[in-house]
């Protein structure tokens, strides 16, 4: 298994698919999603991942680092799920995808599973194509 960390994130990889979660509550900063997304590349290799999100820890996430993530966070990516803690923050996040209209597949779970079954889906649809 391939892993990754820095002082406030893990990364690992388990059968194509890579999985991160932070080590505790966190107030994302600029710093903070500069050094998650450079992990993310280089635990990449800097080749396209399909990512599974766990942001359950996270208690803030500025304009300004959403703004980062629009322009330079979805490099290297196939997919992603977010793992989030409530059935209301998925629906508020799925609806903010859709009128933001991500580069890649994104959506938000509150299941690590389903999550796992969804990139799966767009894997395998990949790989026939």
């Amino acid at each position: 298994m391939t892993e990754l960390e820095n002082e406030f994130i893990r990364f690992w990889v388990v059968d194509g698919i890579l999985y991160s979660e932070f080590k505790c509550e966190v107030n994302i900063d600029l710093d903070m999603i500069q050094k998650i997304i450079e992990a993310r590349h280089t635990i990449s290799n800097n080749t396209n991942q399909y990512w599974v999100y766990d942001v359950k820890k996270v208690k803030a996430f500025p304009k300004e680092c959403r703004d980062y993530v629009d322009i330079y966070g979805q490099d290297f990516l196939y997919g992603c799920a977010a793992i989030i803690d409530s059935h209301i923050q998925k629906f508020l996040f799925n609806t903010f995808l859709k009128l933001k209209k991500s580069k890649v597949p994104f959506q938000a779970f509150t299941n690590k599973e389903k999550a796992v079954e969804w990139l799966v889906e767009i894997k395998e649809k990949n790989d026939q194509a």
